[in-house]
This record gives C-alpha cells, structure tokens and sequence, in this order.
C-alpha cells in the first residue's frame, strides 16, 4: 500500500479527485518530518521510512487535508485545541527516529 493510499484510508477518501493535492501535502509532511528529525531533504526518498514517522506523515498529511480552508477540521472540528493535539502528537511521533545532534 503506497503512503497515498494510507493516507487516503485514514482519510476515509474513496475518489482520485483529490489526489494531487493530498500528495502535495504528502510532501509537506515529509519535509517536515526530515527537517524534525535533523535529516537531509529527500531522505526518505532513498531509505525506508520508519513506522512511527510515517504514522506522524499519515496524521499530519491528514491534517493538512482536513484543515485547509483555514479551520481545525475532522471530527474536532468544534475543539480550538484538536489543531494543538495533532502537532503534539505528530512530535512526539517524530521525535522516536530523530537523529539527536548537539
């Protein structure tokens, strides 16, 4: 199952109308997974993502997805602090593969 795929599914996205632009915010995600987690860009291009980052990947692509007319979106669409919960929960995901410099 591609990383489009899962995020789809976790998305509850049965169409290809939006394909584009949830791989756009694939991307994003990933970028900033690499860039937490003090890698170089394209990182995960070349090596296997592991399992925790690509859950953070899938739940921030999601995000970015549900919230892009600028809401928290989701089903906490009505909870100020769901956006803060995400990115918590993102970080802390990421934050098991980063690569700790001093």
């Amino acid at each position: 199952m591609t990383l489009l795929e899962k995020v789809k599914a976790n998305l509850i996205l049965e169409h290809s109308a939006d394909d584009e632009l949830v791989q756009m915010y694939i991307t994003a995600a990933i970028r900033y997974a690499e860039s937490y987690q003090h890698l170089p860009e394209n990182t995960y291009a070349e090596i296997p993502m592991p399992p925790t980052t690509e859950q953070a990947v899938i739940m921030l692509s999601s995000h970015f997805y549900e919230s892009r007319d600028g809401s928290t979106g989701g089903f906490f669409a009505d909870n100020v602090q769901a956006v803060q919960q995400v990115w918590n929960t993102v970080n802390l995901l990421l934050r098991l593969d980063r690569d700790w410099k001093v």
